[in-house]
């Protein structure tokens, strides 16, 4: 897998729109808490663009600037302002040659989950599940979630074993151990990608899921499309993160457990549940498109290497 150089102390992030717009309250924010990170800011254009209320420009203009963004000889590494919507109108534009050739930190998560997979399959990119500008770091990170993102972002070394904040304990829904590279994202990016030139691959690997406000009837949905499609019969093992304010309207609807236990159990691979990644108050950085190891009768997920050179 291609690398970006790990980021030092005065390195400058590039900061880009790739799907909804954002405050320049907020956005303003952000760049004075990734300074005070260490790192000098370089802010895209349609990070201060709005088109059609939800977009932040169009599918054109954000993929010019993500690509400029990685052509950039001053920006050492990329940073996604939020999620929202709007990362998987801009996969046809992008130049993936381009970033093959240049490539860089990249970082974000939620709908950033289709540049991910992107950048794994056709650029060979290893990228970086993690927290956002606008959205995350802007409002400030809690301890645990800090630790993990500037240890993935400033040191070339593995992250090693993936360990829950106190209070917060993973758990086993299917026991055994299992290795590979680390793919997947927001369920319901995995989901829109099925049966498109960027759908995630999972043969051989570590598929992981999180998602937020969706019911646990959604979420079966999804899963059953991802089930349908081969995603489990193919993965080596399964990482459940968090599942944000996905309750059940009614009593006696299934949970979220329940559906995993139903859909997803069933293909005996190992998996564990309650990784605290995602859009909860934790969400620590995973690597993508690195080896890992997972053992889920111990209940344990260890990164076994870099995400940066």
């Amino acid at each position: 897998m291609n690398k970006g150089k790990a980021l030092r102390a005065g390195d400058t992030i590039g900061v880009v729109a790739t799907s909804s717009p954002a405050t320049e309250e907020v956005l303003v924010k952000s760049i004075a808490a990734l300074e005070d990170f260490g790192f000098k800011v370089k802010v895209s254009g349609t990070c201060r663009e709005t088109y059609g209320g939800y977009l932040a420009g169009t599918p054109q203009q954000r993929a010019f600037e993500l690509n400029a963004m990685f052509a950039d000889e001053e920006v050492d590494g990329i940073m996604c302002m939020r999620g929202g919507y709007g990362a998987p109108q801009i996969l046809n534009y992008l130049d993936y040659d381009l970033i093959a050739q240049n490539p860089k930190l990249f970082i974000g998560y939620s709908d950033i989950t289709a540049l991910h997979s992107a950048f794994g399959q056709h650029a060979s990119l290893a990228t970086l599940h993690g927290p956002m500008a606008t959205s995350d770091i802007a409002h400030g990170l809690n301890d645990w979630t800090k630790q993990y993102l500037l240890r993935a972002m400033t040191r070339p070394e593995p992250l090693g074993k993936i360990v829950n904040p106190p209070g917060e304990e993973i758990s086993c829904l299917v026991e055994g151990q299992a290795s590979g590279q680390v793919v997947g994202g927001n369920l319901a990016l995995v989901a829109a990608l099925m049966g498109t030139p960027y759908q995630v691959d999972t043969k051989g690997k570590l598929l992981f899921l999180e998602d937020i406000d969706e019911e646990p009837y959604r979420i079966d949905r999804m899963l059953t499309q991802l089930a349908l499609g081969g995603l489990f019969d193919d993965c080596a093992g399964v990482i459940i993160g968090t599942w944000t304010d996905c309750l059940p309207k009614k009593r006696d609807g299934f949970s979220v457990l329940d559906v995993f236990q139903n859909i997803v159990v069933p293909y005996g691979k190992p998996t564990l549940w309650n990784v605290q990644i995602g859009h909860g108050t934790t969400n620590m950085a995973l690597p993508f498109g690195v080896e890992a190891s997972l053992d889920a009768t111990g209940c344990e997920l260890t990164i076994e290497e870099s995400v940066t050179v």
